[in-house]
């Protein structure tokens, strides 16, 4: 089972459960878990192969990671607690696992709740893929991924969640970050049939005003998804708006998540 850490509040039964993206932990969410902690029991994950979630044996032997078998990860952390119901938040690739989850498990999630949404890869993600495929045996995993933070995230005001991520993913193992790499390859039919089909479960975007790579395709998804999705863009903020425009973030997730409770 992967790792998990929970912040309990005795005056509710209302859960949130936070999601990182790739390379990142759970430690990603410190500016989240005093202000959700007030509202919500907290429940933190690390991912398989990332923060202080390691793999066992059967995974570690594993050929192929798939987004089914991550968000199944993280139901068997939900039946393992007995939690019937959470409301979910992730950032980044962690939006695409909660939308898995979704999918999957529809009567687990109550909300979602998706900063730095990934919804497709335009041009320049489609040739970062490309160029990470190709050198992903020959360079070292940490110069792709300083590669990768500089062009998703390159302003000046983007420079802590670049540095933040760049920190966790030295945690990673180069053969932990090739298997993640590889699950690019499923990504463009898992995020064509999400921006299709629209599940009934109310869902907050929270997207940087910055972030170009993947604001568009939010704004053209929630368009066409009416009855259940909103966007929130927070100005002068890039990819990872859960760090760079904490208080903003936090204030707007909380009242959007208190007039479901």
């Amino acid at each position: 089972m992967i790792n998990f850490t929970i912040h309990q509040n005795s005056a509710t039964t209302q859960w949130v459960t936070f999601v990182h993206g790739a390379g990142g932990s759970s430690s990603i969410w410190f500016k989240q878990v005093r202000e959700f902690q007030k509202h919500f029991n907290v429940l933190l994950l690390d991912l398989r192969g990332h923060g202080s979630s390691k793999n066992p044996l059967k995974n570690a032997i594993q050929k192929k990671y798939t987004f089914k078998t991550i968000a199944e990860d993280i139901h068997q952390v939900l039946a393992h607690l007995q939690i019937e119901k959470s409301h979910f938040i992730g950032i980044s690739l962690g939006s695409i696992v909660i939308r898995q989850l979704a999918e999957m498990y529809p009567d687990r999630v109550q909300t979602m709740i998706l900063g730095g949404a990934i919804l497709k890869m335009n041009f320049r993600s489609q040739i970062l893929m490309k160029l990470g495929n190709t050198f992903k045996y020959v360079l070292p995993y940490l110069i792709l991924y300083r590669f990768f933070a500089f062009v998703i995230m390159p302003k000046k005001n983007h420079k802590q969640s670049r540095l933040l991520f760049i920190n966790e993913a030295k945690k990673l193992y180069q053969k932990e970050f090739i298997k993640w790499f590889k699950l690019t390859a499923e990504i463009n039919p898992v995020l064509k049939w999400f921006r299709q089909v629209e599940l009934n479960i109310p869902t907050l975007y929270v997207m940087g005003e910055e972030d170009y790579m993947f604001l568009p395709s939010v704004k053209q998804v929630v368009a066409k998804h009416v009855k259940t999705a909103q966007l929130f863009i927070i100005q002068n903020c890039g990819h990872v708006v859960n760090v760079e425009q904490a208080a903003i973030f936090n204030k707007t997730v909380i009242a959007y998540l208190k007039e479901r409770d």
